[in-house]
């Protein structure tokens, strides 16, 4: 599968198979994969906790808040991925240039997650929806959570719906 195979069929997943646990080699590729993703400085300022059984149960209750996120009740494991605090190098950066680093490599690390899962037939859902202290509890977390991923087998007759993106006239710009 290439990465624009990848990137066709990736979609989040609100329909997943109940009760169909993902191999454990299957999330330790999709672990393997977020933690080769780039980041400022290579200071990975993030921490990543696989929650499965009981521990993925409690994750997604503190994702349905006002009545969102049901689906991931059915979710086999949900993955925390939560901030850590900058190497020093990456620090001095943000501050300098005013950018927030750790929420784009936390990004372009919940990108490599999914697309990776992917590759192993494994859907996803990327949740902002969640309750930081009850994922600080739950996962014993030092630093904020603030993304957490849905794994799961989509179930069988799933469809893959059309892609609503923006025209690349509108996205993308050409300067010579």
């Amino acid at each position: 599968m290439n990465f624009s195979q990848i990137a066709t069929g990736r979609q989040s997943c609100r329909n997943f198979e109940k009760d169909r646990p993902i191999e454990k080699e299957k999330l330790s590729a999709i672990l393997e994969a977020g933690r080769l993703a780039p980041s400022a400085c290579n200071g990975q300022p993030y921490h990543f906790t696989m929650c499965i059984g009981e521990s993925a149960k409690a994750v997604a209750k503190a994702t349905q808040g006002m009545g969102m996120n049901h689906f991931t009740d059915d979710a086999a494991a949900m993955l925390v991925l939560s901030e850590k605090p900058y190497c020093r190098s990456a620090g001095v950066g943000a501050k300098l240039k005013k950018n927030d680093y750790r929420s784009i490599d936390i990004g372009i690390a919940a990108a490599y997650l999914t697309a990776e899962a992917q590759a192993q037939g494994v859907a996803s859902c990327i949740l902002g929806w969640l309750d930081d202290s009850k994922l600080r509890k739950i996962c014993g977390l030092d630093g904020a959570a603030r993304l957490v991923i849905a794994l799961g087998y989509a179930k069988e007759g799933d469809p893959l719906r059309k892609k609503k993106r923006k025209s690349a006239d509108e996205l993308i710009t050409w300067k010579e």
